[in-house]
């Protein structure tokens, strides 16, 4: 038996006026999800404690069988641990986004937050903005003095470390939660780093605004990545083994740092995918694929497959964008797998959490699931929806799904 775990990040939503009462779900296209579902069992499960910020990295802790509640000490860690970066005693890690704020004559607090990822900046251009920052003489000298660090991706999402950091009454905000309005209610502030992390962000806007990469940007009709923008931070943390807690020997595909943390930490192998980006013009085909191989021929009897763009295009207001992605999702990852799999499998698809349309930010709540066998041919009978799960069983604790998957 080989057992598939597919997350389609932020597609649950609400009902928005904006698609005449319904969700991205109930209007997306997407005859696999909807067979599976009827076939069969579909129902609901609350991934983010209420306690906890609602967002993929405590809804993905619980997903993989890690409670949250115990062992989450902030998102940066675990996008750390998937560029091989290990904290010591005393060091903070924090997401360091390439963001895009608004440009003109105003004070710093005073601009707009435009995009949280510079319009899906990525490669040697986001790589290159940051190196130049951090080796900028003047920028240099505050990151010495802040004890930073900075560790480069080839996406909008860059890591930064501060050796002896201390993140006890520091206000961060994920910039995502907050487009389009002024920066300076979200800015960092409080606890002993609030005014250095500020400092660092100021002087990141002063140094790329007109950086060329910045300039050619703008030439060709793209965001500037004109501000370092910091968040998720956290200390180390460590997670409990899968395999000795599951027995089966897993894989993890995505392209987002997050998902690839957490598999490392808990001991999933990561497989890259050429051309899966994060975005909604990742290699949904490569994907699902790249999951069948280490299923079929691999020896894998676990793979997880990660799908970032539902997310991405609703915090990016894009809501076609979102109904696309999930049908894309559907049709190359979900219609690849069903056809390609020669082996007895158990299914589980989900959203992590929700991702609204109207706000374009996270939120918690309950979001749909489907628990498919490919012996079983019976089931709900109804397609997947958000309004159609809450009709199923209710799972109060995410951390519950796995156990559930691998059952007899």
């Amino acid at each position: 038996m080989k057992y598939i775990l597919i997350i389609g990040d932020g597609m649950a939503d609400d009902p928005s006026p904006l698609l005449g009462g319904k969700t991205p779900l109930e209007l997306a296209h997407k005859p696999n999800m909807d067979r599976l579902a009827a076939e069969g069992e579909l129902g609901s499960v609350q991934n983010c404690p209420a306690e906890l910020p609602a967002g993929s990295d405590t809804a993905i802790l619980s997903i993989f069988g890690c409670d949250p509640r115990s062992c989450y000490t902030g998102r940066a860690p675990l996008e750390a641990a998937a560029q091989g970066v290990s904290l010591q005693p005393g060091d903070v890690a924090f997401r360091c986004n390439m963001a895009s704020l608004e440009e003109g004559d105003m004070p710093f607090d005073r601009r707009r937050i435009i995009s949280h990822s510079s319009g899906g900046i990525e490669g040697e251009e986001s790589r290159k903005l940051v190196e130049d920052l951090f080796a900028d003489p003047a920028f240099a000298a505050l990151a010495k003095e802040a004890r930073v660090e900075v560790h480069p991706t080839l996406t909008y999402r860059h890591i930064i470390l501060q050796h002896g950091g201390d993140a006890e009454g520091l206000v961060l905000t994920p910039p995502h939660d907050h487009l389009t309005e002024v920066c300076g209610p979200w800015l960092p502030h409080g606890g002993r780093e609030g005014e250095t992390i500020l400092r660092l962000m100021e002087a990141s806007f002063r140094f790329l605004s007109d950086h060329p990469i910045n300039v050619r940007r703008r030439e060709r009709g793209l965001l500037p990545a004109n501000c370092i923008w910091f968040w998720a931070e956290g200390t180390a943390v460590a997670l409990p083994s899968f395999e000795e807690h599951y027995r089966k020997k897993g894989a993890v595909i995505s392209a987002v740092p997050l998902c690839h943390g957490i598999g490392a930490l808990i001991g999933l192998d990561r497989i890259m995918v050429p051309g899966a980006t994060g975005e909604k013009d990742t290699n949904y085909l490569g994907k699902g694929e790249a999951a069948v191989k280490a299923l079929e021929e691999d020896g894998y009897d676990f793979v997880a497959v990660h799908v970032e763009a539902p997310d991405e295009c609703t915090h990016n207001g894009d809501i076609q964008g979102k109904q696309n992605a999930i049908s894309d999702l559907d049709f190359f990852v979900i219609g690849t797998i069903l056809c390609k799999m020669t082996k007895d499998y158990r299914l589980l698809i989900l959203s992590d959490h929700k991702t609204l349309t109207d706000t374009r930010g996270h939120a918690h709540g309950y979001v749909p699931y489907i628990l498919y066998d490919s012996r079983v041919k019976k089931g709900s009978g109804l397609s997947y929806t958000e309004a159609n799960g809450l009709l199923g069983p209710h799972v109060e604790d995410g951390t519950a799904l796995l156990g559930m998957l691998f059952a007899p």
